[in-house]
């Protein structure tokens, strides 16, 4: 089963499951802006790409919504180093 991308809104996070695994990154929401707090995998999930899949998802659902993003999350902070195409959403 293909891991699938859920926000959670309740609990201020993006969900990844990955054949029974959930990967998370947490947010907080002000007025046009997404600020990444934090990104966990569960230790048997790392390595897989899935930090990697969920962050995209999570970058993707923002720029739909017309966000812009703040990464105080080592891990998007490095990704989005990484990923010059994500650069049109930083502020």
């Amino acid at each position: 089963m293909p891991a699938t991308l859920h926000d959670n809104p309740e609990l201020s996070r993006f969900e990844m499951d990955d054949d029974g695994v959930l990967a998370v990154a947490n947010y907080r929401l002000a007025d046009n802006l997404i600020t990444f707090t934090h990104t966990e995998v569960p230790p048997q999930a790392r390595g897989h790409g899935v930090a990697t899949r969920l962050i995209a998802g999570a970058l993707e659902t923002a720029r739909a919504r017309g966000l812009k993003v703040v990464a105080h999350c080592s891990f998007v902070r490095d990704f989005l180093a990484k990923h010059p195409e994500y650069h049109d959403l930083m502020p």
